[in-house]
């Protein structure tokens, strides 16, 4: 059974710019394919899910390029290169396009994750090889990053990380014997403080509610779903009643919808995405219509900024599959699914 792809490609890539020829209305996907070192863009239509491969798709990225983000201010996008310890800044044109600039900032060995304050003053990126989180400061006219410290360590593998939703606190899920969150305050400065609390077993999942109360993870390793509530300085504290138990396999991503109403959930071995509603005191509840139903092995969940349509990365027989989201009952109903040439790892969109 597959997991997220960290595949190393230590091959040559050059400066690379490709022009689109779509409205400035259109919203754009973007999606890292690390095993051809390329980032493939498609123009996504708001109101049907619909995707459509842009003229000069794929654009030559990174070696092993690996999870991207894009800035707030829809000017500038970030690549994380994991077969060249370094990340790339694009600019992107109104048109969608993207223009590398030169030269790729270094970071630590192996980057895998990034992430991104919402107001886009800070990056974060998890150093795989090295087990550290490099933080970077962003120009906001220029977006060229400006190293804040020297990365600082964390206390394991990294499978995934978020901020919370005001920035003030980094959250990194760290797998191995025992599997826990590290909840990272104050991480713009360079040196947070740091507190942990176990979690269940090769925690790869990672979700935060938009009010930033409650964060879950997806225990890949036992079929569970841990939930803990959100305290000062990031301090988690488990939910009453969790680890919840799956009747599904391997979850691998979870996705908060943008009401904050719905969990869902990608199981890479049952080949479907669960899907949960929220209480107010954090609690799950399985939807009745639930598991819909997804190509081989999802391993990502995102969404349009409208929150109308979810996009699934799966993993064997590569392709990102669009769904519609009824935000009245959480219901799922697959649009399409889009073949890509190999394992996408990151998606991001832009309006």
């Amino acid at each position: 059974m597959l997991k997220k792809a960290a595949a190393l490609f230590l091959v040559g890539a050059s400066l690379a710019t490709w022009l689109g020829c779509t409205t400035n209305s259109s919203t754009y996907l973007y999606a890292a394919i690390p095993a051809s070192n390329q980032i493939v863009v498609y123009r996504e239509d708001p109101n049907s899910g619909l995707l459509t491969v842009l003229v000069g798709s794929p654009i030559t990225a990174g070696p092993g390029v690996q999870s991207i983000a894009i800035h707030p201010s829809k000017k500038f996008m970030y690549a994380a290169n994991s077969g060249e310890s370094d990340v790339s800044l694009f600019n992107i044109a109104t048109d969608g396009a993207l223009t590398e600039v030169t030269p790729r900032t270094l970071v630590g060995s192996a980057p895998n994750l990034l992430a991104m304050d919402t107001a886009g003053s800070f990056l974060y990126v998890s150093n795989l090889g090295s087990n550290t989180i490099s933080v970077f400061s962003i120009d906001a006219t220029s977006g060229a990053l400006t190293p804040v410290a020297a990365p600082f360590s964390i206390g394991g593998t990294a499978l995934n990380m978020k901020l919370s939703p005001a920035g003030d606190v980094l959250f990194v899920t760290i797998g191995g014997n025992p599997d826990f969150v590290e909840s990272f305050s104050n991480p713009s400065s360079g040196n947070p403080g740091a507190t942990s609390i176990q979690a269940g077993v090769n925690p790869n999942g990672l979700a935060i509610d938009p009010s930033g109360t409650h964060l879950y993870t997806g225990n890949f390793g036992d079929n569970s779903i841990s939930a803990f509530t959100i305290g000062a300085n990031g301090v988690l504290t488990p939910i009453s009643g969790f680890p919840l138990g799956e009747t599904f396999s391997a979850p691998l991503a979870l996705f908060i919808d943008n009401s904050g109403k719905y969990l869902y959930v990608a199981n890479q071995g049952s080949s479907n995405l669960a899907a949960y509603g929220i209480g107010s005191d954090g609690g799950l509840t399985l939807l009745t219509n639930s598991p819909f139903v997804t190509g081989p092995q999802p391993s990502f969940i995102t969404s349009d900024s409208t929150g109308k349509y979810l996009f699934v990365g799966n993993q064997s027989s590569p392709a990102i599959q669009s769904f519609s989201l009824d935000g009245s009952t959480g219901t799922l109903t697959s649009v399409k699914s889009f073949p890509v040439g190999s394992t996408p790892t990151s998606i991001a969109l832009i309006p």
